[in-house]
């Protein structure tokens, strides 16, 4: 049978493909026997690979162990540094964004404070000056961005646009991405904070490889996210994980239980629940019941997604994760009457940087749709505008 030439270069890209999913993927440089051995490919034909990865930027050849004896086999790594995204978290009290390479590791990052009183063109203003802070850093100029996600707090449709916000008035109907592409000419995705929190968590911290888990966000504003058979659940109108806008849940008002506990009299708001969760951890009663009657109010609407999903995982995320000490065991006493089986429940690792990281990791899924799917195109990388 004739083979034609398209038929060929299908051939040579699916091979391309296949290995530099495989040097992507290790957490060690390759040999080309190594690479071979993954792909199942001949040593010949991941040898015609390799040099026109190398050719093209894709990879490089990693130095020789020190001390290594005899001619050693040469050995390749994916380029993380060839391309760059950005995450941002466009949160109530801060907007964060982080530069990553294209395996998530954060290279630079800038931070703006905010708070409820800040308005809409105020709070837009702050997500332009933590961008360019975090590219100042990176030594990156926005031309080198290959993608960017933003998440936002509220309700976000899958077109993404923010819907509906209860702890910020104004800013329902915010068009993100509009507001993004007037400096930004990558691909620019909107989402859910809370949703991005879990992606983060699945992909880089406590939860990483559970393919079914349940993020909770536990804070002054709680909130939910779901990731099903290892992807980020959505639903119908992206609305998922909002069982906190049930009255009969309580997560409305279940910090206020905090706040008005005894120990924590004058304090602010958002010192409150520090305050509290400190008294309990010192073995102090009435902060011992506050956190309870907390944690059985969360309870509550966590047992219902834990039923319906049966999940592998549960993650303590967002502010009150910090007190997970003496929060996580509360929860896991509140669902043992609901649940036929109380899942593992885990605190968030990766803080506050979370949603940000969240934002990187979305924006690199859509980068290796782009370029390492079978249906992408695996262009040569772009050299970086470097700054200065």
């Amino acid at each position: 049978m004739q083979v034609s030439g398209g038929d060929l270069q299908r051939l040579r890209q699916l091979n391309s493909l296949s290995s530099i999913r495989a040097l992507r993927e290790s957490r060690a440089p390759l040999t080309l026997t190594e690479l071979s051995a993954q792909t199942g490919l001949s040593r010949a034909s991941v040898g015609d690979v390799v040099t026109d990865l190398h050719q093209r930027g894709w990879i490089t050849e990693v130095e020789p162990t020190p001390g290594t004896m005899g001619r050693p086999a040469k050995r390749y790594r994916f380029r993380a540094d060839a391309g760059h995204v950005l995450g941002i978290d466009i949160g109530v009290h801060k907007v964060l964004a982080v530069v990553t390479d294209l395996t998530g590791r954060i290279v630079a990052s800038g931070r703006v404070a905010v708070d409820r009183s800040t308005t809409r063109p105020e709070r837009l203003d702050a997500v332009w000056r933590a961008v360019e802070a975090a590219l100042v850093a990176s030594g990156l100029a926005a031309a080198d961005l290959w993608g960017v996600t933003a998440g936002s707090v509220g309700v976000v449709s899958r077109e993404g646009s923010v819907t509906r916000v209860e702890a910020l008035p104004d800013w329902a109907g915010v068009d993100l991405a509009g507001h993004l592409g007037e400096r930004l000419s990558c691909p620019i995705t909107i989402e859910n904070d809370s949703k991005l929190a879990a992606l983060a968590e699945q992909r880089l911290g406590v939860a990483a490889g559970v393919q079914d888990l349940v993020y909770l966000h536990v804070g002054r504003r709680p909130g939910a996210a779901l990731i099903l058979s290892g992807r980020l659940h959505h639903g119908f109108s992206g609305a998922t994980g909002e069982v906190g806008l049930m009255n009969i849940t309580g997560w409305r008002t279940m910090a206020v239980e905090l706040e008005g506990c005894p120990v924590a009299d004058g304090a602010p708001p958002e010192e409150a629940a520090r305050l509290v969760f400190g008294a309990a951890r010192a073995g102090d009663a009435v902060a011992r019941e506050a956190v309870d009657v907390y944690a059985r109010r969360l309870a509550l609407g966590t047992a219902a997604m834990v039923l319906t999903l049966d999940p592998e995982l549960v993650i303590l995320g967002g502010g009150f994760s910090r007190s997970a000490d003496v929060l996580l065991p509360a929860l896991q006493r509140a669902l043992e009457p609901h649940c036929l089986r109380v899942p593992d429940i885990r605190p968030s690792t990766l803080g506050e940087e979370c949603v940000a990281l969240g934002g990187a990791c979305l924006a690199l899924d859509q980068v290796a749709e782009r370029f390492f799917s079978s249906e992408g195109s695996l262009a040569s990388p772009v050299a970086p505008q470097r700054l200065g």
